[in-house]
C-alpha cells in the first residue's frame, strides 16, 4: 500500500512491472524540482510519450503531467543529461523485495546504471556498467558501505532477492515473533500484505512461524507479486489490487495512473526573481511558523526512535546485555574491533561507538538511535521523552511570541457546541454498552472487583471471569444476546493480555452460584470469589479492544469490543496484546486520533479527549496499535 509517506517493496514492484511492458524507452529530459525529486521525458515506440516521476525516499511512477521545468537546471540534472540523455533503457528492476530500483541505460556503446533508493532520506545515484559510483546525489557513509564517487555501489543486505524454500525455512525457523510479524519484517511485506499472504495461506496471524510450510508461503508471495486487479484508491492509501477489508473510493486500469492520482506534483523550490517585502511583523511571525514546523519534525524524529526501541525491544535488550558484558572485560577499543570483524546481526547493526558515554548508535527499524548500555529499553526510551518534551516547551513559547503578530481582524472560530457524557456510576469502573444496549461492567483492581462482585451483581445479572488467574470481575446487568462481546471484554481485561496471548476461554455463572464463603480450611482473598455449579463456557475467546471517540448522543471516549464501538464512534482504533506499556500506548492513540480528526475540530476536543480518558480503556500489560478506522464519514 503506497500512503504519502512512501510505497512499500509490493508497490515498487508492481510499478516497475507495468513500465517494463512499455520497453524499450528511450530517456529525453531530465528536471530536478528540489532535493528529492526527479521527472524524466521517456519516449517510446511508435512516438509514444511517457512522464516519470521519482520522489527520493518515497514514490516513482509514471504520471499525466511533470511540473513546469526549472528556469535554472540543477548541476545534478545537467549532469544526468550529460550521461544518460538520449540513452535507451535496456531494463528496469527492482533489487529483491528492497524499496530500491536500478534503471539499465545504454547510449554510445557504453552501459550506465542510475539507482534511485525510496528508504530512509533516499538518495539517487548514477553508476557504469560494474556498479562503480560515477556520482551520487547525496555523498553518505554508512559503517557498513560509503556512497562516494569512485567506490562500489553495495546493495542493502536483504536476504530476498531470490526467495527459495531454503531461505523461506530458515527465516520462518528463526524468528521469535508471530508469523505475520515475521512476514511483515523480515520478508518486507508490511503489515496489510503480510495479512493478506497469511489470509490466502490458510495461516492464523498468530503462528508459530516454524509451524508454516515454506513451499506454501513461497507460492502465495509469488502470487500476490503476479496478482493483477485494477488498481484503487482508499481511504488508507494507493493499491496495487484490492484486498478484502479495503473500500475502494475510485479505480484504474493501471497502478501508474493511480499513483499519479494520488500523489501531487512535486514542489519546486526555485527562488521567486523578486524579493516580496514584507513588514517585520510579518518576518517575525513567519520566523516563528517555521520554527514550530521544525520543533514539530524534531519531536515526530525522535518519537520514531522511541518507537524503534520498543517495536526492537528484545534486539536492543540483547544489544545492552552483551555490550555491558564486554565492558566489563575489554576496553572499548578491544570492543569495536571485535565489532569490526563480526558477523553476528546484532554486531551490524551498531553504527557508531560513544566510548566516553558508554553508549552506542545503533540501526534499528531504519533509524540510527542512540543506546546507553548501563540503562535498559525503557530507560533510553525515557532519555528521547525529555527531549521531546524540550521541544514541545519550545514550540509552545514559538506559538505564543507568533500569536503576538497575528493579524488583530482575523474572525475568531465558533467553538463546536458539542454535549460532554455526563458522569455516571458506572464510569469508575471498566465499562461498555453491547450492540444490543446491555450495559457490561467490570473491576479495575481488587477493590473494585469486590466491590462490583458485593454490590452490583443482581437476581438477572450473569457474573462473567476468564478462565486465568487475575483479571476484571465482569457483570452483565441483563440479559442480552451478544455474548461474543462480553466475553472478548472479559478476557481483554485479564492477567491473559498482560501475558501476551491472543486468546483464552471465557465462563460465565448466575449470581446465586457466586460467594465468597471458602470451603473449611480455605481463604477467599480481596477480589476473588468462589463459582459452584455448571458453568456456560466461550472457549478460544480472541483478545481486542477498541478504544474510540462518539459525538452522540453524548461526546465522550469510549472502549470495549469493536462490533460495539463502531456502532457509536466516528473514530477508533484496535489494540491486541503486544510491546508498548499502557501510558504509552495511550499517548500513541491519541497521535493516531489527531492524524484522522480534523485540525479545527481536534482543538474543540481537548478537554474530552486526552491522554487520561484514553488510558481508562487501555488493558493492563504491553499493547500494539493493530488499526486505525474513520467513520466520520460513514456516521455522518
Amino acid at each position: 500500500m503506497a500512503t504519502q509517506q512512501g510505497m512499500s517493496s509490493i508497490d515498487i514492484r508492481t510499478m516497475l512491472n507495468e513500465i517494463k511492458n512499455r520497453l524499450p524507452l528511450w530517456i529525453g529530459k531530465v528536471y530536478q524540482y528540489n532535493l528529492e525529486s526527479f521527472g524524466f521525458r521517456l519516449n517510446g515506440e511508435d512516438k509514444a510519450k511517457y512522464n516519470f516521476i521519482v520522489e527520493c525516499g518515497k514514490r516513482a511512477h509514471l504520471s499525466e503531467n511533470l511540473p513546469d521545468a526549472p528556469s535554472n537546471p540543477s548541476g545534478y540534472s545537467m549532469f544526468l543529461r550529460k550521461y544518460i540523455s538520449g540513452g535507451r533503457i535496456l531494463d528496469i528492476r527492482q533489487f529483491g523485495l528492497q524499496r530500491l530500483f536500478i534503471i539499465t541505460i545504454g547510449k554510445s556503446e557504453k552501459q550506465y546504471n542510475l539507482i534511485f533508493e525510496l528508504f530512509n532520506e533516499g538518495n539517487a545515484v548514477l553508476c557504469d556498467e560494474n556498479f562503480i559510483i560515477i556520482n551520487p546525489l547525496k555523498r553518505q557513509h554508512f559503517r557498513e558501505r560509503e556512497v562516494v564517487s569512485g567506490t562500489e555501489y553495495i546493495f542493502p543486505e536483504t536476504g530476498t532477492e531470490d526467495l527459495t524454500i531454503s531461505g523461506i525455512r530458515e527465516k520462518l525457523e528463526k524468528s521469535e515473533r508471530d508469523l505475520v510479524k515475521t512476514l511483515a519484517s523480515d520478508f518486507m511485506l508490511g503489515g496489510k500484505y503480510a495479512e493478506e499472504v497469511c489470509s490466502t495461506a490458510g495461516y492464523d496471524k498468530t503462528l508459530s512461524p516454524a509451524e508454516a510450510a515454506p513451499e506454501t508461503i513461497l507460492s502465495t508471495i509469488q502470487e500476490l507479486l503476479l496478482r493483477s486487479t485494477n488498481a484503487v484508491i482508499s481511504s488508507s492509501g494507493c493499491w496495487p489490487f484490492l484486498l478484502q477489508d479495503e473500500k475502494p473510493v475510485s479505480s484504474y486500469p493501471t497502478y501508474n495512473e493511480a499513483l499519479s492520482a494520488y500523489f501531487p506534483l512535486p514542489k519546486s523550490t526555485e527562488k521567486e526573481t523578486k524579493k516580496e517585502k514584507l513588514p517585520k511583523s510579518e518576518i517575525i511571525r513567519r520566523r516563528q511558523q517555521e520554527a514550530i514546523v521544525n520543533f514539530e519534525k524534531k519531536t515526530e524524529e525522535i518519537q520514531e526512535k522511541v518507537d524503534a526501541i520498543y517495536e526492537n525491544y528484545q534486539d536492543i535488550a540483547n544489544i545492552i546485555e552483551i555490550l555491558q558484558d564486554a565492558s566489563a572485560r575489554m576496553s572499548w577499543q578491544d570492543i569495536e574491533e571485535t565489532l569490526k570483524n563480526s558477523s553476528i546481526p546484532a554486531a551490524k547493526s551498531i553504527v557508531r561507538i560513544y566510548p566516553s558515554e558508554s553508549a552506542v548508535d545503533v540501526m534499528s527499524g531504519g533509524k540510527i538511535v542512540k543506546i546507553f548500555i548501563h540503562e535498559n529499553p525503557e530507560s533510553n526510551a525515557n532519555r528521547y521523552y525529555g527531549e521531546i518534551k524540550k521541544y514541545k516547551k519550545k514550540k509552545t513559547g514559538a506559538i505564543a511570541a507568533m500569536e503576538r503578530f497575528m493579524p488583530k481582524d482575523k474572525p475568531e472560530r465558533k467553538k463546536q457546541d458539542y454535549k460532554p457524557q455526563k458522569k455516571k456510576w458506572y464510569h469508575k469502573y471498566r465499562w461498555f454498552i453491547t450492540s444490543d444496549g446491555v450495559l457490561v461492567i467490570g473491576g479495575r483492581d481488587a477493590g473494585s472487583n469486590e466491590d462490583i462482585g458485593k454490590k452490583y451483581l443482581e437476581g438477572n445479572d450473569y457474573f462473567v471471569h476468564a478462565d486465568v488467574h487475575g483479571g476484571s470481575v465482569v457483570v452483565v446487568k441483563g440479559d442480552t444476546e451478544r455474548w461474543d462481546e462480553v466475553a472478548e471484554f472479559a478476557a481483554s481485561y485479564s492477567n491473559a493480555w498482560k501475558a501476551g496471548h491472543f486468546n483464552c476461554d471465557v465462563y460465565a455463572a448466575k449470581p446465586e452460584q457466586v460467594s465468597k464463603t471458602a470451603e473449611s480450611g480455605e481463604f477467599v482473598k480481596r477480589g476473588a470469589f468462589i463459582v459452584r455449579g455448571e458453568r456456560k463456557y466461550f472457549r478460544n475467546t480472541g483478545l481486542k479492544i477498541a478504544i474510540g471517540l462518539q459525538f452522540e448522543p453524548e461526546l465522550a471516549v469510549i472502549g470495549g469490543p469493536e462490533s460495539a464501538i463502531k456502532k457509536t464512534a466516528a473514530y477508533y482504533i484496535v489494540l491486541i496484546p503486544g510491546k508498548y506499556e499502557p501510558n504509552d500506548t495511550a499517548k500513541k492513540i491519541l497521535r493516531e486520533l489527531k492524524k484522522i480528526i480534523p485540525e479545527e475540530e481536534f482543538k474543540d476536543l481537548k478537554k474530552v479527549l486526552n491522554t487520561e480518558s484514553i488510558a481508562a480503556f487501555v488493558p493492563p500489560g504491553g499493547s500494539d496499535i493493530y488499526e486505525v478506522i474513520n467513520l466520520s464519514k460513514e456516521n455522518s
